[in-house]
């Protein structure tokens, strides 16, 4: 079996190559190059120090970490955030402080997961007219509890 290849290049000398931190994780985990503080309310960019090149097919999603959610309501503001085949920038996350206190990001701390998923390009078609379903367009809690 031909594994899928991901390539990191490191554009700061204490970027930390992303990995998995348990064999068969789906998430590789990514950690912060600098000190930040977040003050409640707040978000700001982290940047990683990295670079990296996704196999066209495929997208990166910048997903929280469980840990900081639940013990300090931090999470990435636009969750799941998407890193397309093609983006060769800095990889930056996105935190959000929803606490009531300052959280302090340290260098080389853990801030986010990447989850590597396969995706399709499908083909869009305009059309002046959508097949009817079932469900029609009840949503928002039209189904019930």
């Amino acid at each position: 079996i031909k594994m899928t290849k991901i390539k990191f290049q490191k554009i700061h000398q204490d970027a930390i190559i992303p990995k998995f931190a348990k064999e068969g994780d789906a998430g590789l985990d990514i950690t912060s190059i600098d000190n930040y503080e977040i003050n409640p309310g707040d978000h700001i960019l982290v940047k990683t120090g990295l670079k990296m090149e996704l196999p066209k097919g495929y997208e990166a999603q910048v997903r929280p970490r469980s840990g900081l959610a639940l013990k300090n309501k931090i999470t990435v503001l636009n969750s799941p955030g998407t890193i397309d085949a093609g983006y060769r920038g800095e990889v930056g996350v996105i935190l959000m402080n929803h606490g009531n206190e300052i959280f302090k990001v340290n260098k080389l701390d853990r801030i986010a997961q990447l989850v590597i998923a396969k995706h399709e390009t499908p083909e869009i078609e305009e059309v002046h007219e959508l097949e009817i379903s079932e469900r029609g367009d009840g949503g928002f809690g039209s189904t019930g509890l």
